[in-house]
């Protein structure tokens, strides 16, 4: 089995954590994904710095443009990303980017990087569901796992096609708009979760706005297979506070979800 299949088969819920890598520089950030890991993370998303994530609110823009001020490249990520797989074979690893990254040299270069470094998915969040096929298929073709993304209100066509491109996890989004950490969250997404499961989709996993236990819980609750926090995980870096408390904090609500569900 694949990294998240072996994860989520181990897992009845999973906290993912994301960083953007060079922030505060190269590294730092080899430190810091190290200490995710050790303070509970099960899987690891990762940014590499661009300078208009569409889909990211101000706290990741921040940091992609200290990430890109310090010099950080994407040679200089997939260097990391070989180095932290080296380090944490078990750990799965995904990266959150946009398609002019993995246009810039070519589909096939870039998934083919991402898999000599370790890679297990590549979400590309500006693409639209009618031009992911050459996305997914690239990907698949380097063992890549292709994530997608879905929301409360996308038409029930768009989630199929979704459940039959994707792979690995299914980002699901809390709230609409950009990623941000304190903005109210929605778990009331039953009519989406279901579509997915009767579509055969990957596991559901929400994003965008997680940044307290008590939206673990309730994604978890509300039958996604994880979460994942970014933003606040982001804002305590730049703020130069520890993160291990958190992700301590933010895993245990996933323990104490599953506990109560067996």
């Amino acid at each position: 089995m694949g990294r998240y299949e072996t994860l989520f088969a181990r897992e009845r819920g999973v906290f993912g954590a994301f960083v953007m890598l060079g922030d505060p520089d190269i590294e730092a950030s080899a430190a810091i994904l190290n200490e995710l890991v050790e303070a509970g993370a099960d899987m690891i998303e990762v940014g590499i710095p661009f300078s208009d994530p569409i889909a990211d609110g101000p706290v990741i823009q921040a940091a992609a443009a200290r990430a890109l001020a310090a010099g950080t490249r994407p040679a200089d990520c997939f260097a990391l990303l070989g180095d932290f797989r080296a380090d944490h074979p078990a750990v799965p690893v995904g990266i959150l980017t946009y398609a002019n990254l993995v246009m810039a040299r070519g589909r096939d270069h870039f998934y083919a990087r991402a898999a000599e470094a370790g890679v297990d998915s590549v979400l590309v969040a500006d693409v639209p569901i009618f031009e992911a096929p050459p996305f997914a298929a690239s990907a698949r073709v380097h063992g890549i796992d292709p994530v997608l993304i879905a929301a409360a209100n996308t038409p029930p066509w768009r989630l199929d096609a979704i459940a039959a491109l994707g792979a690995g996890y299914t980002y699901c989004v809390a709230r609409a708009g950009v990623t941000g950490a304190g903005e109210a969250v929605r778990f009331d997404h039953e009519d989406m979760l279901a579509r997915l499961r009767a579509a055969g989709a990957p596991p559901p996993v929400f994003g965008f706005g997680i940044s307290k236990p008590d939206h673990v819980r309730a994604a978890l609750a509300a039958g996604a297979a994880g979460a994942i926090s970014g933003s606040a995980i982001v804002e305590r870096i730049a703020a130069g506070q520890p993160i291990e408390a958190f992700v301590r904090e933010m895993k245990a609500a996933t323990l104490c979800c599953a506990a109560a569900i067996g």
